[in-house]
């Protein structure tokens, strides 16, 4: 289930996964100023994905007016990847926001990911440290409903 990160209860637990996963060469005060990103008023949310009251992953995204979604974070503790939850997180966040396309620019390995579950798969040019980024985009597609 998907719960929306509003107070800190999470805090640590989002925090150490954002450092495992995403930001592990990132300096502490790059993961505060992400954590606040999410904390605060604004565009970005941020939603953690329990199972049997277990953390399992976060999901972090924007949607603009034209209902795109981009992805900004998803991560999957460790002990629990492989299991189909990214798959599931995302699948979650789409019946929850009703995008029309998603969006996620990542690595390399994250890439594998995204074009394992559908995603269309772009590589660009590298970031400022030299590492290439690759453009994942899904459409979403409507489906009708029965009478």
């Amino acid at each position: 289930m998907l719960v929306r990160l509003t107070d800190s209860h999470w805090e640590q637990e989002v925090r150490e996964l954002l450092e495992d996963a995403v930001y592990y060469d990132a300096d502490p005060s790059e993961v505060d100023e992400v954590m606040k990103q999410y904390q605060s008023p604004g565009s970005q949310e941020m939603y953690v994905f329990e199972d049997e009251e277990e953390f399992i992953g976060i999901i972090g995204f924007t949607m603009d007016e034209q209902k795109q979604l981009e992805i900004m974070d998803l991560a999957i503790h460790p002990q629990e990847r492989l299991q189909g939850y990214g798959r599931g997180i995302i699948l979650e966040t789409i019946v929850l926001k009703n995008p029309s396309r998603i969006i996620a620019v990542t690595d390399e390995d994250g890439a594998d990911f995204f074009r394992n579950i559908g995603f269309q798969v772009i590589g660009e040019t590298s970031d400022e440290e030299g590492v290439e980024q690759f453009r994942c985009t899904y459409e979403v597609e409507i489906e009708a409903e029965e009478d």
